[in-house]
């Protein structure tokens, strides 16, 4: 297990302990018709769930499902520039909620010298799928936003084999056409005013 860090993420500001996460998966809220990904703890049933983009879904969920694509995505293009530049993401932290907003910070390693840079929550996850960096969250935002399963009601074989079942029915298609769906319909509410 890697040791959490503790994070600077602005000059000044020191945030608590991080928790390491894993990604549990990406779904979709049918209500808002917005994809999330799903954070686990590493150890424990606590879940972060955080809404993101259709693009951002489509993107995490090719790289999990193996997906070839023809040319790079964004995401594979920032992690295939920094390899040319020798440096690596050595984690992606999702550090608060503000404003109903997760964000993130990715750390970049370069000659002994990390750097953390601000980021979307869902770039940093994408990215961290590309680089095989370890994902943290605050220990501030796991106690504001996950949710806690307890008891044996927790399966998380049938869980996972449910959700795996989820993954092989969707595609990053799926979401980029629902994104398409949304800009269409926002294009007739802006026609209508």
């Amino acid at each position: 297990m890697i040791a959490p860090p503790r994070l600077h993420h602005r000059p000044g500001v020191i945030y608590d302990q991080m928790v390491e996460m894993s990604i549990y998966g990406v779904s979709f809220d049918l209500v808002g018709k917005q994809p999330i990904v799903l954070l686990k703890t590493a150890e424990g049933n606590r879940y972060l769930p955080i809404w993101i983009g259709h693009s951002e879904a489509a993107a995490i969920l090719t790289k999990l499902q193996g997906t070839q694509v023809p040319r790079p995505l964004t995401h594979d293009l920032l992690v295939n520039i920094l390899g040319e530049l020798d440096a690596e993401v050595v984690r992606v932290t999702v550090t608060e909620l503000r404003e109903n907003t997760f964000h993130a910070a990715i750390t970049i390693a370069q000659n002994g010298t990390e750097v953390e840079i601000d980021s979307r929550s869902s770039d940093a996850i994408a990215v961290a799928v590309r680089a095989h960096a370890p994902i943290f969250a605050a220990d501030e935002v796991i106690e504001e936003s996950a949710i806690e399963m307890e008891g044996d009601e927790v399966n998380e074989e049938e869980i996972v084999d449910e959700f795996k079942r989820f993954l092989d029915k969707v595609s990053a298609e799926d979401f980029l056409a629902a994104e398409v769906e949304d800009v269409e319909e926002a294009e007739v509410e802006d026609d209508e005013d």
